[in-house]
């Protein structure tokens, strides 16, 4: 079983893709629930896949400070799938959590085969990057 078409087209990164695209994209995903309070990535931990959020919320922290929220339609394992390095951030679900996720050696294959996908994910990743840095500035001031 897949992602729900539905919850992959919400995705603002998936934008550029056409339905047929979009549709073999969906088939490639599997769910994967996370408990209320548990970590579905831990800062340091081998980056093993792309994940959509379908139900539920998370906090992503960053060495012990929350930075940013999720819930559904966000996405996450983006930076790690991309340098195949370790989890830049931990992602704990804020409740109970339904997500669904994509090896990395799928993802990035299938990117590569899709330009326009692979520059929406070069913009994700520098505007996390900015507001990261925006963040940073703020608090050193």
């Amino acid at each position: 079983m897949g992602a729900p078409f539905e919850l992959l087209r919400k995705v603002r990164l998936f934008d550029s893709l056409g339905d047929d695209e979009l549709a073999q994209l969906a088939q490639r995903f599997r769910e994967r629930r996370c408990d209320r309070g548990s970590a579905a990535t831990s800062i340091g931990s081998a980056g093993i896949g792309f994940f959509v959020i379908a139900e539920g919320h998370a906090v992503v922290n960053v060495h012990g400070e929350a930075i940013r929220r999720l819930g559904p339609g966000d996405f996450f394992g983006e930076v790690a799938v991309i340098d195949g390095g370790r989890r830049s951030a931990q992602i704990v679900a804020e409740t109970n959590m339904l997500s669904y996720g994509l090896p990395a050696s799928e993802f990035r294959s299938f990117v590569k085969a899709h330009g326009e996908l692979a520059w929406a994910l070069v913009e994700a990743v520098v505007a996390k990057l900015r507001e990261t840095q925006d963040r940073a500035a703020r608090t050193a001031v």
